[in-house]
C-alpha cells in the first residue's frame, strides 16, 4: 500500500438521507446514495517497518509497535466518526488534520479518545490557528480539563498549528496545505505526496485561489467538492467542479460532499472519462 485514500464519508452537512426527506435519493436502495458527513483516511507505507497492514496486528502487537507498517492520517472528524471507524475496523491513527471548523467536520472530535485507549498514546492534531481557537472554545473540557467538575474520559490531543504556506513531512509523506475559499471563509485542502504518487483532497470549496492552482497540478488523484447542480454560495456545483478538473487535468478525479439532489447512478453515467463520484467506503489505492 504505497498510498491509499479511504472515503469514510462523502455527504453534505445534513447527510443523506436527510431527516424528514422522502425524495428519490433519500429513499434510494442504492447504498452509494447513503452518505455520512465528509471525512477521509489517508494511508501509506511506513519505511523501515515490517510490510503488513496495521489492522492485521493483534491488539498486543499494536500497543507494542512503535513503528507500524502503515501510517494512517485522518482528515476531519465528522459527527459519524465512530460509525465510520468501526465500519472499517480502524484501530490506529497517527495524526488528524482539519480543513476548517464547521460542525460537520469537527463534531466527532470526542471519539478520538478511544484511540488513546487502544494506542496508549496521545494523538497529534493539526489545524490553522483560528480552528484551534475554535476547538478551545467549543471543546473546553478537552483543552482545559482542570476546569472539569469531575475527572472525565476525554481525548488526549497534542495540538499543532498549521501554516497554510508551508508543507510538512509527516511520517514519510509530504503534506502540503492548500488555501481554498468556502464562500468568504478561508479553509484548507491537502496534497499528499509519497513515493512519486500524489493525492489532493479539497472538500467544502467554492473557489480555488489562483495561487493554489500550481499546488493542484500533476496529481494522480484529485478529490473535489461538487455539492449539487444548482448554484450554492459556499460550494462548487457539478459543472464548476468539472471545469476545475478540466483545467487541472489530474489522472483521476472524484467528486465529494454530495447532497441529496444527486443520484449516484444517474450522474455517474454522465461524467467524462477520468471523473467519478465517490461514495462511503470507496478505497482508491495507488
Amino acid at each position: 500500500m504505497p498510498l491509499e485514500l479511504l472515503f469514510l464519508g462523502t455527504g453534505t452537512s445534513a447527510g443523506v438521507p436527510m431527516i424528514g426527506c422522502e425524495c428519490e435519493v433519500c429513499t434510494s436502495a442504492d447504498p452509494r446514495d447513503q452518505r455520512t458527513r465528509a471525512s477521509v483516511l489517508v494511508s501509506y507505507d511506513n519505511h523501515g517497518a515490517q510490510a503488513r497492514p496495521f489492522e492485521a496486528a493483534s491488539p498486543d502487537d499494536a500497543r507494542a509497535s512503535n513503528q507500524p507498517a502503515t501510517r494512517r492520517v485522518l482528515i476531519d472528524t465528522s459527527p459519524e466518526l465512530r460509525v465510520q471507524i468501526t465500519r472499517h475496523r480502524i484501530n490506529r491513527l497517527d495524526a488528524v488534520l482539519f480543513t476548517h471548523a464547521h460542525a460537520d467536520h469537527i463534531f466527532g472530535l470526542d471519539d478520538l479518545r478511544r484511540f488513546n485507549v487502544v494506542m496508549k498514546a496521545p494523538i497529534d492534531i493539526y489545524a490553522e490557528e483560528d480552528v484551534l481557537n475554535r476547538f478551545r472554545e467549543m471543546f473546553r473540557y478537552i483543552f482545559e480539563p482542570h476546569l472539569n467538575a469531575n475527572q472525565s474520559f476525554i481525548p488526549q490531543l497534542i495540538a499543532h498549528r498549521l501554516d497554510s504556506s508551508t508543507a510538512m513531512e509527516l511520517h514519510g509523506a509530504t503534506w502540503t496545505p492548500i488555501r481554498l475559499m468556502h464562500g468568504r471563509l478561508p479553509v484548507l485542502g491537502f496534497r499528499v505526496d509519497h513515493e512519486g504518487r500524489s493525492i489532493a483532497y479539497c472538500t467544502d470549496v467554492s473557489t480555488v485561489p489562483p495561487e493554489s492552482y500550481p499546488l493542484l497540478r500533476e496529481l494522480d488523484v484529485l478529490v473535489l467538492d461538487a455539492l449539487r447542480y444548482r448554484h450554492h454560495p459556499t460550494h462548487m456545483t457539478v459543472d464548476q467542479a468539472l471545469e476545475v478538473i478540466a483545467e487541472l487535468k489530474p489522472k483521476q478525479a472524484y467528486l465529494t460532499h454530495i447532497a441529496h439532489e444527486i443520484s449516484h447512478a444517474d450522474l455517474s453515467t454522465r461524467l467524462p472519462d477520468g471523473v467519478a463520484i465517490s461514495y462511503d467506503g470507496l478505497r482508491v489505492t495507488l
